[in-house]
């Protein structure tokens, strides 16, 4: 068994790279999701350990020293933070010229030749679904056995190994849980619409939608929703129920829990029974029967990708979605006391200055509690990277998804709509929709209720209005 050390590296401050960020960037607000594909198999891999860093501040003089600890590192990558994490990982064998390094993430599970020919400091990368992948290496195995590998050999040359089977039996996957305990601080996670302290994990893998701009069922998950039984999902809740009792709220990061609306409801009944707050992702066509037994099973907020309100837009992505059922959708949502955060995208195809407002009149409409408004980010393996190479909407100047803070650019641009129309158009979502009367009362009044509520608040405000400061500044 190689000594293996889990690594998500530091890069911009504030970052959020893991895979449960649907889009890695510097947040509005200080925001952090767990590192949940890397514990996966850290979890299988036995005496590992997991660093997370930009969550727990740690700088890269503070890992580098570990790397004498360890026979193998495994670092988490995207395409935002490729370039840095390859630097991360020379640091570290410069520590300790043994080491072996390999890479997992969406980045390299779609360009294991690409990846691997830019950094030669990178031994091999795992593609797709790597959780075993990673364990067969850690246990020693020859690389030419183990499928899902793609790596430089001794002559050099990069070798690519069959692919491997997706994980079918989710519950071979031991709990993630246990790993957070063991080498995170739970604290140091936040999300702005989630109660704090919080813990995500996944109850399955893959989705059904066929978005034509969600990285992970392109790249790694798939279009099959595999699913941990619902005993298993709550023996893992019921685990960490004890050993974290200062958590307030679990989150269900699958891509769509209610893909499955049998076992959505079954797993929510259960989780009554423990009397635990829980919420999850969920597209805006959920029957009202099923939130009304998530509802009663103690689910308190959903996690809804509206996208946009132009019913073309969502036929031009395949979101599957009409807006009249996502307004019924809402409307059932509000009734039953269901808290939502709403996702939304601008400069996706279609886009034009009146279907920008069109989506924000939509938003302001259906009044979700909180919202986020994301860039259309093509990252390479999706359909909509390569759409927008068809197309000549995607140059070479705005490719890196980032900019130099890590703050999320329009990479995107059309003939009638430019990318700093696109850009500053987030800003503007925003203002109009938090700045009505109506809202700003809801938010005061949430204050005015918690003392608690109002110091996050206050914090994240501050947050918010310098990030769009620190926006304005690379557009100038």
């Amino acid at each position: 068994m190689m000594r293996t050390l889990f690594l998500q590296a530091p890069s911009y401050d504030g970052f959020d790279g893991g895979a449960g960020s649907r889009y890695q960037a510097r947040r509005e607000i200080r925001s952090y999701w767990y590192p949940t594909w890397l514990a996966q198999p850290a979890a299988l891999v036995g005496g590992s350990r997991l660093i997370d860093a930009p969550p727990h501040g740690t700088r890269l003089a503070e890992v580098t020293p570990e790397a004498r600890n360890f026979d193998l590192v495994v670092v988490h990558t995207s395409t935002p933070s490729f370039k840095s994490d390859v630097k991360a990982i020379e640091a570290l064998k410069s520590a300790n010229p043994s080491l072996k390094a390999g890479m997992i993430g969406a980045k390299v599970a779609v360009d294991a030749a690409g990846s691997l020919a830019a950094a030669s400091a990178v031994d091999f990368v795992a593609r797709n679904e790597f959780d075993f992948t990673i364990k067969d290496v850690a246990d020693g195995m020859e690389w030419t056995r183990i499928a899902g590998l793609s790596y430089r050999n001794a002559e050099g040359v990069i070798v690519h190994n069959s692919d491997r089977a997706v994980v079918e039996n989710m519950d071979a996957l031991p709990f993630v849980t246990p790993v957070y305990k063991r080498d995170l601080i739970i604290e140091n996670y936040f999300i702005g619409y989630l109660k704090h302290p919080y813990i995500s994990f996944y109850t399955g893998r893959g989705c059904k939608s066929r978005c034509t701009f969600c990285l992970w069922p392109q790249t790694v998950g798939g279009h099959r929703y595999r699913t941990r039984s619902v005993g298993h999902v709550v023996e893992e809740i019921a685990w960490a129920k004890q050993a974290f009792p200062q958590v307030k709220e679990f989150f269900f990061d699958d891509d769509t829990f209610t893909d499955n609306l049998p076992r959505a409801e079954a797993i929510a009944r259960e989780l009554g029974k423990l009397g635990v707050t829980w919420s999850c992702n969920a597209k805006a066509n959920v029957p009202r029967q099923t939130l009304k037994a998530m509802r009663d099973g103690g689910l308190r907020l959903l996690l809804v990708g509206y996208e946009s309100g132009n019913q073309q837009i969502l036929h031009n992505i395949k979101k599957g979605m009409r807006v009249d059922v996502a307004k019924r959708f809402t409307k059932d949502c509000h009734e039953f006391g269901i808290t939502i955060h709403g996702t939304f995208i601008l400069g996706l195809p279609g886009e034009t200055r009146e279907t920008i407002e069109e989506t924000i009149r939509f938003a302001s409409e259906v009044n979700p509690h909180t919202i986020q408004v994301s860039l259309a980010a093509p990252y390479p393996g999706t359909y909509l990277y390569q759409q927008a190479l068809d197309n000549g909407w995607l140059d070479d100047e705005n490719a890196e998804l980032v900019d130099a803070h890590g703050v999320q650019i329009a990479p995107l641009h059309y003939p009638h709509l430019s990318h700093d129309e696109i850009f500053h158009s987030v800003e503007d979502f925003y203002k109009k929709f938090y700045f009505r009367a109506p809202k700003i009362a809801s938010i005061v009044g949430e204050m005015v209720r918690s003392p608690q509520m109002m110091k996050r608040r206050l914090r994240e405000g501050v947050e918010f209005f310098r990030f769009l400061r620190e926006r304005r500044e690379p557009a100038r």
